[in-house]
C-alpha cells in the first residue's frame, strides 16, 4: 500500500504540485484580498485561470483526483466572507423574513427596519451591508431561493456567518450534482465526460460561486438534472427539477418556447404543465394581492436602472449622447425595448434552429442567452456561468474565453464611485468576439480547442 501511493504521488507530483499552488492562490483570494486591489485580484484571478488549464490538460481522465482537487479549492472559502459582493446580506435578511413568516416580496427593508418589534437576528448588520440600492427595493429572488435562504438561517444559529457557512455547503454539494449529471448528459450526448471540468475547475465558478454565494450553481444544479432527464426520454420528470431551477433563477424560463419543437406539440404542452404547476407550488405560500406589481417592479430595475459590464449597450449609449440624449433616459428607452428583441430571437430559434435533436436544442439555448447577454446593460461575472455550462454540452467554446476575460469587469470594484473602464471592457469583448468568430469559420474544419 505504501509503495502504491509513493508511485502514485511520482506519476502526478506535477499537477499535485499545480493544486497545492491553486490552493495557497484560493486561500489568498479568500482571506488575503481587497476587492478595490485590482492588481491583486487580477494577478490571482490570471495564475488560477492558467493552472485550470494545465490540471485539466495534464490529468483530464484522472476523474477521481480532479473531483477531490475542485472540492478542495472550494473548501478553502469554507469560513470567509465574501469579499467581492455584499449580496449575501440581502440572501440572509430575506431568510431571517422567511423563517419567521413574513413575506420579503411585500415590504422592502428601507421600511422594515424603522419597525421596533423587527423579528430579524443582526438587522443593522445585514441592512447595512446590503447597500442602499438593494435596501429601497423589494426582493427580486424567486421562491425557492428564499426557502434555502430560510433554511440557512434557521440552521445558521442567527448568525450571519453561520448562515454563509449552510449556504456555501449547499452550493459546494449542488456543484458535485453538477459533476455527477454532467457527466451523465456529456455522455449521452457523446461527447468526452472530462469536459465537466471546464466548469468544475473554473476559477471564475469556484469564486463567484462558492466564494460570493451566488446561486446560479443551484439553478443549474436542477438545470442540468432535467436535461440529463430530457437525454434518457423522461420529459415529464424533467418538468419538476426544471420548475426548481426556474424557481432558483429565472433565466431558464428564457428557453421554455424552444421545447415546443424538440419536445413536438402534446409532449411540450405536458411539459409546460408540469413546470407550471411546480412553479405555481412554490410560489404559492408566497403569493398575495400586490406581488406580482411588486416583483415585476423589482425585476424591471434590471432592464432599466442598472448598467455594468454592458458591450453593445455602451457602443449604442454613446452614439446616443452624441445625439444629446440623456444617459438615464437611454438606459430606459433601451430597457424597454430588449425585451421584445430577446422574444423574436427566441422564436427565431424556436422556427429555424431547434430540432429533435437534444445538441441542437442545447445549441440554441447557447445562442440566446449569448445575444441576451450581449444586448443586455448588465452583465454581471457570475451571469457567464450559464453560458459555460452549456457551452461544454455545444462545439463551442467561447464562453470559457468569456469566463476568464470577464474578470477586467472587476476593476469597477476597485473605484469608489464603481465607475467602469471602457478600455478595459473592450479588450474584454474584443477577445470574446475574436473566439466566437474563430470558432464560428474554423469550426467545421478544426477540432475545438479546449478539449
Amino acid at each position: 500500500m505504501p509503495n502504491r501511493f509513493v508511485t502514485y504521488l511520482k506519476l502526478h507530483k506535477v499537477s499535485l504540485v499545480l493544486a497545492f499552488i491553486c490552493l495557497g492562490l484560493y486561500y489568498t483570494f479568500a482571506y488575503h484580498l481587497e476587492r478595490t486591489d485590482f492588481i491583486k485580484l487580477l494577478t490571482l484571478c490570471a495564475a488560477l485561470f492558467f493552472l485550470c488549464f494545465k490540471l485539466i490538460q495534464f490529468e483530464k481522465w484522472n476523474f477521481k483526483l480532479l473531483l477531490v482537487i475542485g472540492v478542495l479549492f472550494r473548501l478553502a472559502f469554507l469560513m470567509a466572507e465574501p469579499n467581492l459582493s455584499q449580496d449575501f446580506y440581502r440572501f440572509i435578511w430575506d431568510g431571517e423574513l422567511v423563517r419567521n413568516f413574513v413575506n420579503p416580496y411585500l415590504a422592502v427593508p428601507d421600511t422594515l427596519i424603522e419597525q421596533k418589534d423587527l423579528v430579524i437576528a443582526n438587522a443593522k448588520e445585514l441592512y447595512g451591508g446590503m447597500g442602499e440600492l438593494s435596501a429601497r427595493h423589494f426582493s427580486n429572488y424567486p421562491p425557492l431561493n428564499q426557502i434555502i435562504f430560510a433554511m440557512a438561517t434557521l440552521l445558521g444559529g442567527k448568525s450571519v456567518m453561520g448562515s454563509v457557512l449552510v449556504m456555501r455547503v449547499l452550493i459546494i454539494i449542488a456543484d458535485i450534482g453538477i459533476f455527477y449529471f454532467g457527466r451523465k448528459l456529456l455522455r449521452n450526448l457523446n461527447q468526452s465526460p472530462h469536459l465537466i471540468f471546464w466548469y468544475f475547475l473554473n476559477p471564475l465558478v469556484i469564486i463567484e460561486l462558492t466564494g460570493n454565494l451566488h446561486f446560479e450553481g443551484v439553478m443549474l444544479f436542477f438545470f442540468i438534472w432535467a436535461l440529463y432527464l430530457l437525454s434518457i426520454k423522461k420529459w415529464v420528470w424533467a418538468g419538476i427539477p426544471y420548475a426548481m431551477a426556474i424557481s432558483i433563477k429565472l433565466v431558464p424560463l428564457l428557453f421554455l418556447p424552444l421545447f415546443l419543437k424538440y419536445l413536438g406539440f402534446k409532449k411540450s404542452m405536458l411539459f409546460y404543465l408540469v413546470v407550471g404547476a411546480v412553479s405555481l407550488l412554490l410560489l404559492s405560500p408566497f403569493y398575495a394581492s400586490n406581488f406580482i406589481d411588486n416583483y415585476s417592479q423589482t425585476v424591471g430595475l434590471w432592464f432599466s436602472n442598472f448598467e455594468f459590464n454592458a458591450s453593445l449597450y455602451n457602443i449604442m449609449k454613446k452614439i446616443a449622447i452624441g445625439y444629446d440624449q440623456k444617459p438615464w433616459e437611454f438606459v430606459k428607452s433601451y430597457g424597454n425595448v430588449t425585451p421584445y428583441i430577446t422574444i423574436i430571437l427566441v422564436l427565431v430559434f424556436t422556427v429555424f434552429k431547434v430540432d429533435k435533436n437534444l445538441k441542437t436544442l442545447l445549441a440554441a439555448m447557447l445562442w440566446v442567452l449569448t445575444l441576451y447577454y450581449l444586448m443586455s446593460s448588465t452583465v454581471h461575472p457570475w451571469y457567464v456561468i450559464f453560458l459555460l455550462t452549456l457551452c461544454i454540452f455545444t462545439e463551442f467554446r467561447f464562453p470559457i474565453i468569456w469566463s476568464a476575460a470577464i474578470i477586467l469587469s472587476y476593476y469597477a470594484y476597485s473605484q469608489t464611485d464603481f465607475k467602469e473602464n471602457l478600455w478595459l471592457l473592450a479588450i474584454e469583448y474584443i477577445a470574446v468576439f475574436a473566439f466566437l468568430s474563430y470558432e464560428i469559420l474554423k469550426l467545421n474544419k478544426q477540432k475545438p480547442f479546449f478539449r
